[in-house]
Order: structure tokens, then sequence, then C-alpha cells
């Protein structure tokens, strides 16, 4: 808890902000800004419905505002108060970061490979095919994915291993006379005085959590293995084994940068069970496997992003996992009946429809691979996902060697990665949405500071 925590703390910050009077105020305001815009967006999406056409035919949501010639590369903008909101909510470099990948990728590199089309790949392939055009979209942005997540993964491991070394070195030199502190100084000591006693005085005993764990892992052990035959019932437990160490990295990484590798260490586990088991069942053992490892090792570091705020809010520790275990009973139930009509009323994961579900492909596409190898990707896609993992490598070193007034313009690949395989006209929308915060900003920095996040969540509740 004395790792940092950004998400947890400023939320935390938020919620004591509510208990004076102008915290009072300023929420009650939020409040009205969320419900206008919400009714706003919900009107504006009602409105564009009545004018929508058949599939891709016409409506806002396909209108060439940029021009016919771009609107066939996906540049265009669709009028979504989603991705708009999404714009203002996210910082102004993965809005930019987006917009380049869209640039990259719709702008000059899938029209160049498209010339190309006949000699590196057949010409008569369908649009969702992996051996033709859509075998770049997809594994160039696994790449890229790839490069990132290593390099933040050995990035993050590196920092945790350098914190906890100098932590055992603080310890062993601990001074024998305590400096005499200021007024200033005594009342934080005695601030955090008071929190450590009111975490610690409602600890969760360590047996409980340990015998939590196993009984979890026992029921995941019997039960997953009859859900998906192919994953065996001891790769299972071995996953069990391994996640703690995981999810100890994960955790203390998220403390340190607020970036939770969930999805990395995923991969990993995708990988090792999908080559492991084979091309009978490989895909399916992969991927249940990759979503037992996420599980564990990204709700680790949420519990510690919620503990953290719970301990500057003077919470009690087991009050919040009474909460969290009411929240996940209740998930488990609210989860499915609200996936069930979704899945039933659109056709998820249609590459041309508008729930493409692109990391589901992404994964499934990574487990086969794991088990197929490279050799039915098509010409020189190999060659071009190397680059692509290669270059976000070299992105991410100069993100962190260069001085900060350098660094906070260069692109995250990570973001420019998704519009690789979905398109750029979303990108348009969030880029819109960053434009309108920017000139916000400079107009009146704390208007825009106090009601940006209502304004961007109720154009994406709307």
């Amino acid at each position: 808890l004395q790792l940092t925590y950004p998400s947890g703390t400023a939320t935390a910050m938020l919620i004591n902000s509510f208990h004076i009077n102008s915290g009072a105020e300023l929420a009650a305001n939020q409040v009205e800004c969320l419900g206008k815009y919400l009714s706003l967006s919900l009107v504006w999406s009602c409105f564009k419905w009545f004018f929508s056409g058949v599939g891709d035919a016409c409506g806002f949501d396909n209108f060439p505002t940029l021009g016919l010639t771009l609107f066939k590369n996906t540049f265009y903008f669709d009028f979504s108060p989603t991705y708009v909101g999404c714009g203002l909510i996210c910082p102004h470099i993965v809005n930019c970061s987006v917009l380049l990948g869209a640039i990259i990728s719709w702008g000059f590199l899938w029209p160049f490979v498209s010339q190309h089309a006949g000699d590196w790949y057949p010409a008569d392939l369908g649009s969702n095919d992996f051996k033709g055009l859509y075998g770049y979209k997809v594994f160039i942005a696994i790449a890229i994915i790839l490069g990132d997540g290593l390099y933040n993964l050995v990035k993050i491991i590196a920092v945790t291993v350098k914190e906890l070394c100098s932590n055992s070195s603080r310890h062993l030199n601990l001074p024998v006379v305590a400096n005499v502190v200021d007024d200033e100084a005594s009342e934080i000591l005695l601030v955090k005085k008071k929190r450590d006693e009111v975490f610690l005085k409602d600890r969760i005993p360590l047996g409980f959590a340990v015998s939590g764990y196993v009984g979890l892992a026992a029921i995941s052990t019997a039960t997953i293995p009859l859900i998906f035959p192919p994953l065996k019932w001891y790769f299972v437990l071995c996953s069990y084994f391994i996640a703690p160490a995981l999810a100890f990295c994960n955790s203390y990484g998220t403390g340190l940068t607020d970036w939770s590798l969930a999805s990395t260490y995923g991969k990993i586990g995708l990988f090792i069970i999908a080559s492991v088991v084979g091309t009978d069942g490989g895909v399916i053992a992969g991927l249940a496997a990759c979503g037992v490892m996420m599980s564990i090792v990204s709700t680790a570091a949420d519990l510690m992003q919620d503990f953290k705020t719970g301990y500057l809010t003077l919470s009690s520790a087991k009050s919040m996992s009474v909460s969290q275990l009411v929240g996940t009973a209740m998930g488990c139930i609210i989860a499915p009946l609200t996936f069930y009509p979704f899945w039933s009323a659109f056709d998820i994961g249609d590459p041309n429809g508008p729930y493409k579900a692109p990391y589901a492909v992404i994964f499934r596409e990574m487990a086969i691979l794991g088990i197929e190898g490279f050799a039915e990707l098509p010409k020189y896609c190999l060659a071009l996902c190397y680059g692509f993992f290669v270059a976000a490598l070299i992105v991410n070193l100069l993100r962190d060697i260069t001085p900060p007034k350098i660094s906070q313009f260069i692109p995250i690949p990570m973001a420019m990665a998704v519009p690789f395989y979905i398109g750029a006209y979303f990108a348009i929308d969030m880029f819109v949405g960053t434009v309108i915060l920017f000139v916000w900003e400079r107009i009146n920095r704390k208007d825009a500071d106090d009601y940006a996040g209502a304004v961007a969540s109720g154009l994406i509740c709307g």
C-alpha cells in the first residue's frame, strides 16, 4: 500500500473531496452535466438510427465526410458520441497515437500491400481470409501489441526487482535515532498512523486468504476441463501454481506505473499451452488457459488499486473484501444475463459490423499461430511483423530514454496497433474528442478538468 497506485489514489482523493462543501457542490454539478449530455447523446443516437441504411449503404454511420477516396480507406467521421466521449477521457497522446496508427496502416501500408494482390497473395480471396490482406492486418497488429507488451513486461519486472532490492537495503540500514520532525511532518505521520490503524484493524486473516485461493483452485481444476475438454486439469493446476508470482509482479508494476499487463501475462500462457497441446484442441486450450491466467493476474492488480483507495479513505479492509465478494457473486449472475441479449441482438465478431470484437480475433489467431507456426502467412507478412515488432520496442525505448518534454510527444505503440485491424473511422472520432478537450483546456482549464469526465461519460452512456 506504500506504492502510488495512481488510479486508486485519484479515486480516493475524489471521494474525500465529496465530504467538503465545495466537493459536494462540484459533484452535484458534475451529475447534472452528465445527465444533460447523456440525454443529448441518446436523442442523437435515436435520430441517427432513423437515417441509417442497410449495412454500409448510407446514413450518418457511413457518411463520406472526408471524401469518397478516404471513405474507401475507412477515413470518415461517423458521428459517434461514444468514440468522441472516449477521446475526451483518453489522454491526448493516446488519441494522437491511435490516429497516427490509422494513417500509417490505412493511409499508406494497406494501399501499398493491396497493390501487390496476385503476387504477395491470391487476388481472389475473401476480405476475411487470413491468407490475404486480412492476415497482414491481424498479424502486424499482433506484432505491435506483443512488442509493446514484452517491452513493458521486462521493464516493470526490472523496476520491481530494483525497488525490492532498494527496500531491502533500506530496512537493513534503519537509523537508530529518529530525527526531530516539524509540525507539518508530524501531522502527516499522524494521518498515516491513523490510516494504518484503521486498515490493519480489520485485516484479512492469512489462513482465510490461502484457503480461499486453494478452494478456488480446486473448483477451477475440477470444472474448467468439463467446460473446455482440451484444457486438461493439470494445465489449470499449473496455472494456479504460477499465477501468484505473476500476480505479484503485475500488482507491484501497477502500483508503480498504473499499467496492468494482465493481457501480456495471459499471452504467455496462451502460447505455451497452445504449443504443448498441439493441433488437437490447442486453440481452445490456449484461449482457456489465457482466460484463467488473466483473471487471476488482473484481479490481483485491481484489488490492490481498490485497497489503496480504501486505505486513503479510512475504509475497513474486511468490509471492502466482503463488498468485493458480493459484487463478484452479483457479476456471476448479471454478466451472463447482460451478455446473452447482446450476443443475440448483434452479430458479434463480424469484421464489417459495428461490434468487430478485435481482440477476440487477435487472441484466436495467436493461438493458431502457436500450434501451426508461420507457414500459412502471406508473402512478406512475417518480415513486416518482425519490422513492426522491433519498431514497437524502439519507440518504447525512446519514450523512456528521452527527456519528458520530448517523450510526451512520442506515440504509444499499443494504441497505434488497434486501428491497424479495426479501421480509421473511430480514430477520427477520438481525435475530434481530443481536439474539443484541447480547445476547452485553452479556454478554461479548470472547467475542463472538472467537467470533461462528466461530459464524456454522458456521451458514452447515452
